[in-house]
């Protein structure tokens, strides 16, 4: 794999309820990821990136949904995202105080 790839596999972090419970219980991660990366790239990008060890990664596309202003409809983008599950042992701070 591309060093510049890896790179480019992670787009964001996705914060929210679920994703902090995920967290929590069971100590995944949600990332919002390019629509055309797989499996073996996303955990080869997070062990680079955050310098842990994967455990398993599954992949979810998510479909955009339709919305309505005025009479204008329209539909938001279809986007993918990973649910990244952390050995024992490994953590990552998104929220990091030493600054």
């Amino acid at each position: 794999m591309k060093q510049d790839r890896l790179y480019q596999v992670l787009l964001s972090p996705h914060i929210s309820e679920k994703g902090t419970l995920a967290a929590e219980k069971s100590s995944q991660i949600i990332f919002k990821v390019l629509p055309s990366a797989t499996k073996v790239e996303i955990k080869a990008a997070v062990e680079k990136l955050f310098e842990v060890e994967v455990d398993r990664v599954q992949v979810m596309n998510v479909s955009g949904k339709h919305k309505t202003m005025g009479r204008t409809k329209g539909r938001r983008s279809d986007w993918k995202k990973a649910y990244v599950r952390l050995k024992p042992g490994h953590d990552i701070d998104f929220l990091d105080s030493k600054a």
